[in-house]
């Protein structure tokens, strides 16, 4: 196991069953982690990118079996808010808080045509801000109509690899559609965000192999991993989830293969996890996604149950996180934390 690490680290590059190998076994997470950590530094320093995350709308069109926003969640209240009050709450993270990337995640809400979407995206990037986009599966024309508006990342999380669990738990969907808008939203110069659920019925550890070559494949820019979290009001209710430790292996692995790219410490961590973003920071992660939607809607805004929050929502907030990642050895980034390609891969 640990020949396969060091051959992680210094060539980038591992074959499936290298990767399934890792994955089944826990008697090297420690140094699987510590080499991750150790990669991370060398090629994306020690600055977290902190991203302004505003939930704007938790109406979606789509049932996946796993999500809280489902389309058949009778139980959830329904919300989306106007352009105006996006615009407010990214104004207010980026001139109060200092943030340097705005993400506006949603539900499939088709309320959100291509031109009212634009327009918002023109006024968001007045305030001089990178700005994200997490909105699900587009056209292509679409994605090209957001990147000439301004966005500059685009994230679409492939959930599985494995084509049959992902159509079984995302009923009405395609998978080869899914990568089709991946594909799409590379081509048009986005900077291209994917990720996986750990933790699925019926997921293999092979599968989360592929999930992790299959990053490398398209290129991605950013990826985000997380736990799966049953919610009670979904037909996964009674699962078991997935693990801490093994999202964070997959997380690690992710690190190593791809030593440049963004990778969140996601919130699905820290529910799981007392301390879990920083132990994903010190295992490869390199940014971190406050929370700043209106508090009023934000409970609504339940993908899984106990849903842990980033709550970095006010200076004082901010400026107590800032310690913690001082007492772990990292900073602020003080840029807009773009993917920086490096020459030595």
């Amino acid at each position: 196991m640990y020949n396969l690490i060091s051959k992680a680290v210094f060539s980038h590059r591992l074959n499936k069953q290298e990767i399934v190998s890792l994955l089944s076994n826990d008697d090297c997470n420690e140094v699987l982690f510590k080499a991750a950590d150790e990669i991370r530094k060398k090629f994306v320093g020690d600055e977290i990118h902190l991203r302004a995350l505003i939930e704007f709308s938790n109406i979606c069109q789509n049932n996946c079996c796993y999500c809280g926003l489902r389309r058949d969640n009778k139980n959830i209240i329904r919300y989306r808010l106007d352009e105006d009050s996006i615009f407010h709450l990214a104004e207010y993270a980026v001139t109060q808080l200092g943030l340097k990337t705005i993400v506006l995640q949603s539900g499939e809400d088709l309320w959100f045509s291509q031109e009212r979407l634009c327009a918002l995206i023109r006024r968001i990037k007045t305030l001089d801000t990178a700005l994200t986009l997490s909105i699900g599966e587009k056209t292509h024309d679409d994605y090209l109509a957001y990147k000439n508006a301004g966005c500059d990342r685009f994230l679409l999380r492939i959930e599985t690899t494995d084509k049959a669990l992902y159509e079984k738990y995302d009923p009405d969907m395609s998978w080869n559609k899914r990568k089709q808008c991946l594909l799409d939203i590379k081509s048009v110069g986005l900077e291209t965000g994917t990720g996986c659920l750990v933790g699925l019925p019926n997921q293999t550890i092979e599968s989360l192999a592929d999930d992790i070559l299959f990053f490398k494949e398209i290129g991605a820019d950013m990826v985000g991993i997380g736990p799966l979290i049953p919610h009670p009001d979904t037909p996964l209710a009674q699962a078991e989830g997935g693990t801490f430790t093994l999202a964070c292996k997959v997380m690690a692995l992710t690190r190593l293969i791809l030593p440049d790219i963004n990778i969140p410490a996601t919130t699905a961590m820290e529910t799981l996890e007392p301390n879990g973003q920083l132990k994903a920071l010190q295992s490869g992660a390199n940014v971190i996604m406050p929370n700043v939607t209106l508090s009023d809607v934000r409970q609504h805004y339940e993908l899984y149950p106990g849903k842990s929050s980033t709550n970095l929502a006010s200076c004082d907030a901010l400026v107590s996180f800032k310690q913690k990642l001082i007492s772990i050895g990292r900073t602020i980034g003080q840029d807009y934390g773009a993917h920086k390609k490096s020459a030595e891969i």
